[in-house]
């Protein structure tokens, strides 16, 4: 069963109609803010991939994908999780070069997801990666990706505003920057989700950094598979969300691991089988380009920018009964 959260005296700013239209000229819009930002050129990317390829990912390592079998081969089929791993292959095959990167839509199921306003069993997001030179596998790099990123989302929050001039919506551009481990020792008491609820609640845009990892109380303050983002050069890109009254996870990213923290995080993470598949193989022998990248939510940036209450009034999936019933009767349409 879902968590529905109805927020008190909330109305649609846009009709069912102009939601529509609106999230198409939302896409549109900042695809080609965040392409030229990054320097980003669009590609088609897979809806599957085969298990044994190790281009899968298991996100927080609890996730089940979805997996079926192909009538014309031997092998199973896996749906995407994420797509980290399938970029930076791509990138290599491509010969993409310093400086070059790709992004594209990627679709997917998530089954084990607890749905909420927040979350549903369908993903969608722009999923991107770049390639960059080993000098720049540091922190100075990442802030400033994450501030060009912002940029872009409220460049399009402002072209978006001069359409609809109804909306209110009101994005700070200035981006906080703190670790999982600086918000456990400001908010010790709290879980990590309350720790960013109420970090982001008096700095609105935030960049969470350095996630996968213990912290000192011996707990993770979010989980990360091992073997796409490094644990020290990633984090989370949140903005505050006035209708929800809540911290707004957009974007994951972070710059991905190399032969080093592979090696590291697949022992602590207890998957050092995963040395064999072909691409861990390729990384560890230093085959593959250094690149950064992440995923930015389609629906969660719609529903950000349009006032929305429930990722359902901007993306098509299923629900429960509850749900569907709780969003009837507080006029909240779903698509």
């Amino acid at each position: 069963m879902s968590k529905l959260t109805i927020p008190q005296g909330y109305k649609p700013v846009l009709n069912l109609r102009d939601t529509q239209i609106a999230i198409g000229k939302i896409k549109r819009i900042f695809e080609d803010n965040l392409s030229c930002a990054l320097n980003l050129m669009r590609v088609s990317a897979p809806l599957f991939v085969l298990p044994q390829t190790g281009l899968n990912d298991d996100l927080n390592g609890v996730e089940r994908p979805v997996e079926f079998d192909i009538k014309e081969m031997e092998d199973s089929a896996q749906v995407v999780q994420s797509l980290a791993k399938w970029k930076r292959m791509a990138l290599h095959k491509y010969g993409f070069r310093i400086g070059e990167g790709i992004y594209t839509d990627m679709n997917a199921i998530r089954r084990d997801e607890s749905m909420d306003n927040l979350h549903s069993v369908y993903v969608d997001q722009w999923d991107w990666e770049k390639v960059i030179d080993r000098s720049e596998r540091n922190l100075d790099t990442l802030k400033d990706t994450v501030v060009k990123i912002v940029g872009a989302v409220c460049d399009t929050l402002a072209e978006i505003k001069k359409l609809y001039p109804q909306l209110t919506t009101d994005l700070s551009r200035d981006v906080s920057f703190i670790t999982s481990q600086e918000l456990e020792d400001m908010y010790p008491s709290l879980t990590p989700p309350e720790r960013v609820n109420e970090f982001v609640r008096e700095h609105r845009t935030a960049f969470i950094m350095q996630i996968g990892d213990l912290l000192k109380s011996g707990i993770k303050h979010d989980g990360r598979a091992p073997d796409y983002d490094d644990w020290k050069l990633n984090g989370d890109i949140v903005f505050w969300s006035d209708v929800l009254d809540c911290a707004l996870e957009v974007s994951s990213m972070g710059i991905r691991v190399d032969e080093k923290s592979l090696d590291e995080q697949l022992t602590k993470a207890g998957c050092d089988y995963r040395r064999s598949l072909p691409f861990h193989r390729m990384l560890l022998n230093g085959e593959l380009p250094l690149t950064m990248g992440g995923g930015i939510g389609q629906s969660r940036l719609c529903m950000l920018l349009l006032q929305k209450a429930h990722i359902g009034e901007v993306q098509v999936s299923v629900w429960d009964n509850d749900t569907i019933a709780g969003c009837t009767a507080a006029g909240i349409p779903l698509l």
